[in-house]
């Protein structure tokens, strides 16, 4: 899944409560296990200047690339994380480590080519799925349209759900960054 469409359907599962103490970590959350991949891009593209198919079909592939990618898709080190935080009462630490395992578990079944190692550092398994979120030679514009739907629909719920404006207004802003996605993605990758 696109990273808005994670933070919005975490939103729905972890963080209904209108609180910045339970957005916030559920926010960031569902944004972590994404951001090694956001420096690998800003690398690559703005500092290296490579193509687009250059990024996504070696660096992307790069064996340190990866692993620093799947440090933050980790099952068992978010698991760690969720159980020392628990352990200590820190509920940041829960609601942050409990969002970052429901990123990954929308992930897990929409990844094929890019599929991460998400028991990594304990194993190098990967699953590769017969679906993918992006690609359509596996059915890649239906879950996009799929997703794109329930970004929209997610997003009208939980705008009626919270009272507080920065609520309203975090809800809007990560409305506009999906659009601001498609519209990146339209204008490099196709």
């Amino acid at each position: 899944m696109n990273t808005p469409a994670h933070i919005v359907l975490n939103l729905l599962c972890v963080g209904r409560l209108d609180a910045a103490s339970v957005i916030v970590p559920t926010v960031v959350g569902a944004i972590l296990p994404d951001v090694p991949m956001f420096v690998m891009y800003f690398v690559a593209k703005v500092i290296w200047q490579q193509p687009e198919r250059l990024i996504w079909t070696k660096t992307y592939h790069q064996t340190g690339w990866q692993n620093f990618i799947d440090l933050f898709n980790s099952v068992p080190l978010m698991l760690v994380g969720l159980g020392l935080c628990w352990g200590m009462n820190v509920q940041f630490g829960v609601l942050l480590f409990a969002s970052m395992l429901l990123h990954i578990a929308g992930d897990f079944p929409l990844h094929r080519d890019d599929a991460h190692r998400h028991f990594f550092p304990l194993s190098n398994w990967r699953f590769y799925s017969p679906v993918s979120y992006w690609d359509p030679r596996y059915h890649g514009r239906i879950v996009t349209t799929l997703e794109q739907l329930a970004v929209i629909l997610s997003c009208g719920v939980l705008f009626q759900f919270y009272g507080a404006i920065p609520a309203k207004i975090t809800i809007g802003l990560i409305g506009l960054s999906y659009v601001a996605y498609f519209v990146y993605g339209s204008l490099v990758w196709r």
